[in-house]
């Protein structure tokens, strides 16, 4: 980040009161205090806290203070935010505050909504963290998808959830499996031990302890999160015991599961018809 104190600018140094003021400069620190210094935002919160939209640059200060009769030599830097300081690494004198600016930039394509970072000040084998708060203006859009899935031979669900929108989601999943014959399988939704973050994927596995020893078998997937459309996905499998004199089985399974499908479909179509039918006539009689 090009700023108009960046690389050159010097941090502005202020003489610290006597002993019987500095705890009231050190008591809103960022850290638990110590005999030495601390570090905290310039307005003496616990936090940094930013608000902007998209493509804006957005600064603060930080304020070193060394309490101590040496100099410190305290090093700078961020993380999880693209903050840039005046200054990655500043000498406070005795009894001395740095006032130090920082600032982080909104890119563009940055997604509405709350991001977290943290300021890093390390010195003399210490380290002090402020977290930094940062809300970007904008239309909110929750999208979920659920793709890549597959059920492997000993019934365990393979399957990714993407976060395709710009909030943070916590999904829920439900599973419902199907044979031949009718349902093998029914989950109810409940929610997963994780939250997606803005363009974050997440691959998991859904074990099956006990799935058939012999059928056709078609898994529904359904993940949703609030205020995001339900994803859907299925995945199709054939369980056979071992052994090639199963083969023909296999073939009968797949065969029959077919039909079933055909089946299935034909109904709906007739019922689909029935209800035009009895539309028209309706409509006759009016």
């Amino acid at each position: 980040m090009r700023r108009a104190w960046a690389g050159t600018a010097t941090a502005a140094l202020l003489v610290l009161p006597g002993p019987a003021v500095l705890p009231a400069l050190a008591g809103t620190a960022a850290a638990e205090p110590a005999p030495g210094w601390t570090a905290t935002p310039a307005a003496r919160r616990s936090y940094v806290y930013f608000e902007g939209a998209a493509g804006s640059v957005l600064e603060d200060t930080l304020s070193v203070a060394n309490r101590g009769t040496e100099p410190l030599t305290v090093r700078l830097s961020g993380q999880g935010a693209p903050l840039a300081f005046a200054a990655r690494t500043v000498t406070v004198p005795p009894r001395t505050r740095a006032d130090v600016p920082f600032a982080v930039t909104v890119t563009a394509g940055t997604a509405p909504g709350e991001h977290r970072g943290t300021v890093r000040a390390e010195a003399g084998g210490r380290e002090v963290r402020v977290p930094v708060h940062l809300r970007v203006g904008g239309p909110s859009l929750a999208a979920l998808t659920v793709e890549k899935v597959r059920l492997d031979g000993s019934g365990t669900l393979h399957y990714t959830l993407v976060n395709r929108g710009n909030t943070v989601l916590a999904p829920r999943l439900s599973i419902r499996a199907e044979g031949v014959l009718g349902p093998v399988l029914d989950r109810p939704s409940r929610a997963l031990p994780l939250t997606l973050r803005p363009g974050e994927r997440t691959t998991r596995t859904e074990p099956w302890a006990d799935p058939p020893a012999l059928d056709s078998v078609t898994v529904h997937l359904r993940a949703t999160a609030p205020g995001a459309a339900a994803a859907t996905a299925r995945a199709e499998r054939v369980f056979l015991p071992p052994g090639p004199a199963v083969a023909g089985v296999g073939l009968l399974i797949a065969a029959t599961a077919a039909a079933s499908l055909a089946a299935r479909r034909r109904r709906t179509g007739a019922d689909m018809a029935g209800d035009e039918r009895g539309q028209a006539r309706a409509g006759a009689e009016r």
